[in-house]
């Protein structure tokens, strides 16, 4: 498990983003073009369409369809991912790295995004640490890392 964990470090240093609190790049796109909408409501990865987008802070999310869009915006911070779409085990242990958009989680009404390379599956070292520790970890970072 300790070797889980330092392999994760170094991998994922080298994953390392830049200070902000949206994982995106300079086109403002949101979760890769996935729909937020699809991980939530449905549990699935699904990339979205520029024909059907919202806009929030800057940030442009996109959606499958009118009808997930309708549901976006009638309540946007039901399907905001956690930690602003940061892999969420990266936020566990105090980083901020990009995501697979194809690997995340959704427990409680929110999931979770993570990152997954050929050294490490963040997904896999979440689940093996337990989802609950997980949380509060990446809760209690996120306050700091937010704005970092």
């Amino acid at each position: 498990m300790k070797n889980i964990a330092t392999t994760f470090l170094i991998v994922l240093f080298a994953f390392a983003a830049s200070a902000q609190e949206y994982n995106t790049d300079d086109s403002k796109i949101a979760l890769n073009g996935y729909s937020p909408v699809s991980y939530l409501d449905l549990q699935l990865a699904q990339r979205g369409s520029k024909e059907y987008m919202s806009e929030v802070d800057g940030v442009k999310y996109f959606f499958t369809s009118s009808d997930q869009k309708k549901s976006f915006d009638a309540s946007p911070s039901k399907y905001m991912p956690q930690y602003g779409g940061w892999c969420a085990t990266g936020v566990a242990i105090g980083s901020k790295f990009r995501v697979d958009p194809n690997k995340f989680v959704v427990k409680d009404g929110r999931y979770y995004l993570f990152l997954n390379s050929i050294e490490v599956d963040a997904k896999q070292v979440w689940n093996e640490k337990g989802h609950n520790n997980m949380v509060k970890n990446a809760n209690n970072n996120w306050k700091k890392l937010k704005t970092k």
